[in-house]
């Protein structure tokens, strides 16, 4: 029988499984390394269009197509039927109901883990990804039983972007017996799907399902209604204690010895654990699975073991800027340093014109460069690296990059982004481009615009040249010049400053020839980042303001309360769900600057750490074992965006590991 609920923080009995408002609205994910994954709901049923057993991630990382929807079983028990699948029709129908015969969901690890009762039988079953192929598993074990328990897994596939949508019309796909199974071919050219089993007998079919409803994309606004294709099924006897594996891959030669996959994928969870955090809470442990879930292979001609990060599941890819501020956490406070290595050098084959791309297109189109910030975070990615190596050969290769950032910054690039000679601070933008985090463009208007010199950019540029000549010095080399443009950009810094309001502008010389003074938690970088050009005054006062008004259990509001702008939650059609975004809307990543920052601050780890339990209890909610992307900004703070973000994981990672240091420090009596 599987575990206490104690050994699990994410374990559910039946009054929340059969609680079909809640259980419905629980995502779980697993993922392969290589940007594919695969994620449903705990009640069973389709609500996102990003909701698949297979998800395949063609052209890793990306190019990620949904092969295989769902399985539907059927078990018969004492010559009685068991539905055990769940579905939610266009016609607001939910049928069948099978949450109502599940007893026990939880996480082994990472591995979603469903017990369904049927009468006297617990049928059990998992759900993960092989780490480097595009294939799920699917197991089965019926693990109390007094007589055989036959089960009937009816497949339901597609072959669509993992962002679309399908009407399936008159569409025919050829699905064929294989040895083991089916082959499901959408169309000439299309890469095969093998649904595979290590016994049982396969049958094939050719039979749309029409009309499933995906509730959340109704909620978004988007086109809720979605076809998809019965396959096939597979059927098989079991004996009481005796397993099936069914196996959905891209592979026709996939193992489908469920048995040894599933000991391979706790062996690769296990270590993750053994090398980060072995005695830490289980809370934290979670999180270091959760962490690997972004890490993902990006292979080159130049580097075929490249690797990156992908930004958020379900639907972002690899983002520069979220790369690098996810970095630290997902790799380094897990004791990855060779990952954290590989991306970094991978981004490096990147760098154009000073800057690193924001996005690399899902079409594989040419990387976009609109980003103002990311470049300056992969220089504190690097000293974040260095700290942990002290690996002087990777310094030493990849300072000449820098060299060339930091020149392309003085010299001017892409969209103004240049350094202003009169103060030393770095301005960024042009009409019509969003180039900070608060990126949000809708059409023409970019809700956030922040041309100018914005507050965050300029304590990233002013922290990136004090990085700048720190490795200048341990290199060997001239750091006056760096030492110099830090100095006039500290000095120039002080612009920033408002003594009447107590904190600082968000964005200075703007286009409008005014200071924007609204008071988001872009200025927390100023004190949360090493080097900070504020007072010690200054700094407290930016930490209690924020505190007293952007501050809630699960990050911080992108915008105070008060101002004309704000928007108190998130939902809707894209345009009202864009327009809140970054207007009140919290994000969760905040909560490792301001951790930083009171650290720096108030130099108490125990009250820092206060800060990140709430999250920590939010790993039951929305994404099972993740944190979420955002929250609305009023009570109840529902969460929203993307159920497992990186950047929100990673900084909770960070932050943590900052306590125990902080901790640790104190008790040596060296801080």
């Amino acid at each position: 029988m599987s575990s206490l609920a104690a050994d699990h923080p994410i374990d559910f009995g039946r009054d929340f499984c059969r609680n079909f408002s809640v259980a419905s609205t629980r995502s779980w994910l697993v993922t392969n390394g290589i940007g594919g994954f695969a994620s449903g709901t705990v009640a069973g049923v389709l609500t996102r269009r990003y909701h698949g057993l297979l998800i395949a991630a063609l052209k890793p990382p990306l190019g990620r197509t949904l092969l295989v929807a769902k399985f539907d079983e059927n078990a018969t028990y004492e010559e009685r039927d068991y539905p055990l699948a769940a579905n939610q029709w266009r016609s607001g129908l939910t049928l069948p109901t099978g949450y109502n015969y599940l007893d026990h969901f939880y996480l082994d690890g990472a591995i979603p883990v469903w017990e369904y009762m049927c009468a006297d039988a617990i049928l059990e079953k998992r759900i993960w990804m092989q780490q480097g192929a595009n294939t799920t598993y699917i197991r089965y074990h019926l693990r109390r039983a007094s007589l055989p328990l036959t089960l009937r897994v009816k497949t339901l596939v597609n072959y669509r972007d993992y962002h679309g949508n399908t009407q399936a019309g008159n569409w025919q796909m050829q699905v064929e017996a294989v040895a083991h199974g089916l082959r499901i071919t959408a169309y000439p050219g299309a890469t095969p799907t093998y649904l595979l089993s290590d016994k049982g007998e396969a049958t094939a079919k050719h039979e749309w399902y029409r009309g499933f409803h995906l509730a959340v994309e109704a909620e978004r606004g988007l086109d809720a209604a979605e076809d998809h294709l019965y396959a096939g099924e597979f059927t098989v006897t079991l004996q009481p204690g005796e397993a099936i594996t069914v196996v959905a891959s891209t592979d026709a030669a996939a193992n489908l010895d469920g048995a040894a996959a599933l000991a391979a994928q706790k062996a690769h969870e296990e270590q993750l654990i053994a090398q980060a955090y072995p005695s830490g809470p289980a809370p934290i442990k979670q999180l270091i699975l959760a962490a690997d879930q972004f890490v993902v292979s990006r292979p080159s001609p130049v580097d075929p073991q490249g690797r990156s990060i992908i930004a958020g599941y379900p639907w972002f890819g690899d983002w520069g800027r979220d790369t690098m501020i996810a970095l630290p956490g997902l790799t380094l406070t897990t004791g990855r340093p060779a990952v954290a290595a590989s991306i970094l050098r991978t981004f490096a084959r990147f760098v154009d014109q000073g800057m690193l791309p924001n996005r690399f297109p899902d079409a594989g189109e040419q990387p976009e460069y609109n980003t103002s910030d990311a470049t300056l975070w992969y220089i504190e990615a690097i000293h974040a690296y260095y700290a942990a190596t002290g690996d002087d050969q990777f310094l030493g290769e990849l300072f000449p990059v820098l060299q060339t950032i930091i020149e392309a910054h003085q010299r001017g690039t892409r969209y103004q982004i240049h350094v202003d000679p009169n103060d030393g601070l770095l301005y960024a933008g042009e009409a019509g481009v969003q180039l900070t985090w608060m990126d949000v463009k809708i059409g023409d208007w970019v809700v956030t615009p922040r041309t100018g010199k914005a507050v965050e950019l300029n304590a990233l540029w002013y922290n990136a040249l004090q990085r700048m000549a720190e490795f200048a010095q341990l290199l060997g080399k001239p750091a006056d010049a760096y030492l110099s443009a830090a100095g006039q950009a500290k000095a120039g810094f002080q612009r920033f400053w408002d003594p009447q309001l107590a904190y600082c502008y968000d964005v200075i010389d703007t286009p409008e020839h005014k200071p924007d003074d609204a008071l988001r938690p872009n200025q927390l970088l100023a004190v949360s980042l090493p080097h900070s050009p504020l007072t010690n005054e200054q700094q407290c006062a930016i930490v209690d303001i924020c505190t007293r008004r952007l501050l809630t259990p699960h990050g911080l509001r992108s915008l105070a309360r008060d101002h004309r702008g704000y928007a108190p939650s998130y939902g809707g059609s894209p345009l009202q769900r864009d327009s809140a975004y970054h207007q009140g809307t919290v994000w969760a990543w905040l909560i490792g600057p301001f951790v930083s920052a009171h650290l720096r601050v108030y130099r108490d780890p125990a009250a820092a750490r206060s800060y990140l339990l709430p999250l920590l209890r939010h790993l039951t909610d929305h994404g099972l074992g993740s944190i979420s992307e955002i929250f609305d900004a009023e009570p109840p703070f529902i969460p929203h965006g993307c159920f497992a973000q990186a950047w929100s994981v990673a900084e909770v990672l960070r932050a943590w590991h900052a306590c125990d240091e902080a901790e640790e420090a104190l008790r040596k009596g060296a801080w």
